[in-house]
């Protein structure tokens, strides 16, 4: 299959015009298997960013909520939700459950949630998407998602922008 490009951005700038801009936000989380769309968020945070050409990296701050990429359908979200479930359901016996052997990581309130952990497998914990002309490239049917896979809580997610600004773009 040959290989065709149909646009090439080309930019020109000097490392003044680079910028790196970040932000922590907080979300409290509903409970478990919850996908919150967190896409204008992003979008917002790019904009306030003055990232013209670059990348937003968004990730969970946590080993039990992860950060993706899909259509915002409600019956779509429903059938992931049910396909996390069976993947790890929090019935099975973990290893990391049993409190009476496990010695690494425990505190006064560890949770019995080593079904998140698995689930975080399928999902990860981050996403990385252009920006081009100061917006994400995302296509039509794409949200950004904060999924919490254990239980309500407060969270947060980082948001880093990195590339050229820009007021001091020179494109050709």
């Amino acid at each position: 299959m040959e290989q065709k490009i149909t646009h090439l951005h080309q930019v020109e700038s000097t490392a003044s015009d680079f910028v790196v801009f970040a932000e922590t936000l907080t979300y409290d989380t509903n409970h478990a298997l919850e996908f919150i769309d967190i896409t204008e968020d992003v979008k917002s945070f790019v904009r306030r960013s003055q990232v013209n050409f670059g990348q937003v990296s968004i990730t969970s701050d946590h080993t039990t909520a992860a950060v993706i990429v899909n259509e915002n359908e409600p019956l779509l979200l429903n059938d992931m939700a049910r396909v996390l479930a069976r993947f790890a359901p929090t019935g099975d016996y973990y290893e990391h459950n049993d409190f009476s052997i496990r010695t690494v990581n425990m505190t006064s309130a560890e949770s019995a949630n080593a079904h998140s952990h698995c689930q975080h497998l399928l999902l990860g914990g981050s996403e990385s998407l252009p920006v081009h002309n100061s917006s994400i490239r995302l296509g039509p049917w794409k949200s950004i998602f904060f999924v919490e896979l254990d239980h309500a809580r407060p969270r947060s997610i980082y948001l880093q922008a990195i590339g050229m600004k820009k007021s001091d773009i020179g494109q050709r």
